[in-house]
């Protein structure tokens, strides 16, 4: 038991208050929900949460770069295979550009499978005088503005979990079944940005592979027997939000002994959701899944070491991801000296950047936020959230 607390159970959160989480209206009906999930068979397994985490451990040692990408939240409306397939398109093409301009691996995590949460800056929500729960993603009720559909629904859970089986079965297909062969690298160009600037660039970058991939052939290397050629590691990560979801789907390794989040292969705390004495601190703490930590503008140095030696306190490489939203206004300001604190205390990290949260406004006339992304700040150092201490262990999120 490397990684898992001694003093930790799945369910010590229960102790803990659990901000952002909802008021569910009928508890008997949840633990029956609980019961249910705690039955069925993990969405993800130990030893694919421990391949994320030494591939992680690459990025905090400077030789791999991590991309995570996805929506913001999902939908129960948008399973479709068409819909997973391209939205694993957009970031294969992404990753391969990234590894093409990096010259190191690229480590793919989508936040798919799992993102149905959303935490809310208010718990509810007001029109022309009526007041309801505000919308909590579809894990836990839906968009329509009527008591039934915003009442907290236990059931949305068990949608939650066979949604995410379907989307793995075919993430798992097409990443293995031949569409993520770097020979397809054209294939990936979406039609709808094909004629675009960013289109035509990408295109440039697949021409540059295709003629390697040409030449390596020309040389006798068979490139439909090499594995790295044919098919792409690919990891599902999402807020660990509405954690009794979470507990259920949490099982005991059988090689290890320690406790895994079977609902994906990493795990992340809000930036809402951060409190050390919390309840999600707390359950995080307990699992040995890769774990992010989203680190918002509010972060002082202080508290960050101290989430730091509560959620890794071996300080194991790979084990831990923080991800800067903190907006273009105040990310100068604020965040090299936090990266340097780490540094300085030797935490063996990957720093990562959210462009997308953090970046949003209120648009005149409108219920839902815009983002703000035009205008990117001058980073720390020459990219993304490194410093001259810190070099390499970088990466970016965006959904």
């Amino acid at each position: 038991m490397e990684q898992t607390a001694l003093d930790w159970v799945p369910g010590s959160w229960r102790t803990r208050h659990a901000e952002q989480s909802p008021t569910w209206p009928d508890l008997e009906h949840l633990a029956r929900v609980e019961a249910e999930l705690a039955a069925k068979p993990p969405l993800v397994f130990a030893g694919e949460a421990r391949r994320l985490r030494e591939h992680l451990a690459l990025v905090a040692d400077g030789k791999a770069f991590l991309l995570q990408a996805g929506d913001c939240a999902e939908s129960f409306h948008e399973g479709s295979a068409d819909s997973i397939r391209d939205k694993l398109r957009v970031i294969l093409q992404m990753a391969v550009a990234l590894t093409y301009a990096a010259g190191v691996p690229v480590i793919k995590v989508g936040r798919i499978a799992g993102q149905f949460a959303k935490p809310r800056s208010d718990a509810f929500e007001e029109r022309d005088g009526v007041r309801l729960d505000a919308f909590r993603g579809h894990i836990v009720n839906g968009e329509e503005f009527t008591p039934e559909s915003r009442r907290p629904d236990p059931e949305r859970l068990l949608a939650a979990y066979h949604q995410s089986v379907a989307t793995l079965n075919l993430l798992r297909a097409f990443t293995t079944g031949g569409f993520a062969a770097l020979s397809r690298v054209h294939a990936w160009n979406q039609e709808f940005v094909a004629n675009s600037l960013e289109g035509k660039r990408y295109e440039v970058v697949a021409d540059e592979i295709e003629r390697a991939l040409q030449f390596m052939k020309a040389c006798g290397i068979d490139l439909t027997g090499d594995h790295a050629l044919q098919s792409v590691d690919f990891y599902t990560s999402h807020e660990s939000l509405i954690l009794p979801y979470e507990q259920a789907l949490t099982r005991r390794d059988s090689l290890t002994g320690d406790w895994y989040d079977c609902s994906a292969h990493m795990l992340w705390i809000g930036d809402r959701t951060r409190q050390i004495d919390g309840a999600h601190v707390e359950f995080l703490r307990g699992v040995a899944n890769p774990v992010g930590l989203k680190v918002g503008p509010t972060m002082g140095v202080e508290e960050l070491l101290a989430l730091c030696a509560a959620l890794n306190p071996l300080n194991t490489p790979g084990r831990l991801t923080l991800i800067a939203r903190m907006g273009r206004d105040v990310i100068t300001d604020r965040l090299p000296a936090l990266i340097q604190a780490l540094s300085d205390e030797g935490q063996r990290v990957v720093w990562a950047c959210d462009p997308m949260h953090g970046n949003t406004f209120v648009a005149s006339g409108a219920r839902r936020p815009a983002t703000s992304t035009t205008c990117s700040p001058r980073p720390p150092s020459s990219s993304n959230c490194t410093s001259p201490s810190a070099p390499g262990r970088a990466g970016c999120t965006s959904s």
